[in-house]
This record gives structure tokens, C-alpha cells and sequence, in this order.
């Protein structure tokens, strides 16, 4: 039997900001709330909403940022 898991070398806690650029190749909620991420530090962010505490979000930023979380917390980045 195959396992569909992926594996991480490091991680750092991730203070959201509109200028502060960060590298991961997910994303950890520990609190639920709404973030708002965008891909680069020029493109416009793009809300998820009612993110569940305890959810992996499998997304690859190269220099992309965490713009806003207006309740989420407790968020790590996963490299």
C-alpha cells in the first residue's frame, strides 16, 4: 500500500504581513479563521475563509506572503 503523505525539513511561525516574504511548501492552521495569501509581493491576496484549527493547506509559495489572517492563528510555515 502506497502512502500519499508529504515530508518537511523545517518549519518557522509566520507573522502576517504585507511586505514580509515567506517560502514554504504548506501552510499549518492552528486556530480557525480567514487568511488571505498571495502568490508574489505584488499580486493582489486571495481570501480563504472559514479555515478549520488544525489544517494543513498544501500550498508552494516562492516569495509569496501571508497578507492577512483576521482570526486565524497559530500559523506555521512548512518547508
Amino acid at each position: 500500500m502506497q502512502s500519499n503523505f508529504a515530508t518537511y525539513r523545517g518549519f518557522a511561525a509566520v507573522t502576517p504581513s504585507a511586505t514580509t516574504l515567506v517560502n514554504c511548501r504548506a501552510l499549518w492552521v492552528g486556530g480557525t479563521g480567514t487568511l488571505v495569501l498571495s502568490p508574489d509581493a505584488s499580486t493582489t491576496g486571495v481570501t480563504l475563509s472559514a479555515v478549520p484549527a488544525g489544517t494543513l493547506i498544501p500550498i508552494e509559495l516562492n516569495q509569496g506572503r501571508v497578507v492577512d489572517t483576521s482570526t486565524a492563528t497559530l500559523i506555521v510555515a512548512l518547508v
